[in-house]
């Protein structure tokens, strides 16, 4: 390692904007386990499977049906 580096020319980080939040959210067992089983057929971590489902829920402005309530 040097003593020193030279960052003069360095840029600003272009994903700064897309950087993910580490959080903790409560999941149904046999939620994990599906995504999990997903996870096995499409060599996918099932965070990331996790992750995407809820992306495509955002862009296609899905609601959840509280008819259980």
């Amino acid at each position: 390692m040097r003593k020193e580096y030279d960052f003069t020319k360095g840029k600003k980080n272009p994903y700064v904007n897309k950087l993910k939040i580490r959080t903790t959210i409560r999941l149904d067992e046999d939620v994990i386990e599906y995504f999990q089983k997903l996870a096995e057929s499409t060599e996918i971590p099932y965070q990331t499977l996790i992750n995407l489902y809820l992306k495509d829920c955002v862009r296609q402005k899905l609601q959840p049906d509280l008819s259980w309530k």
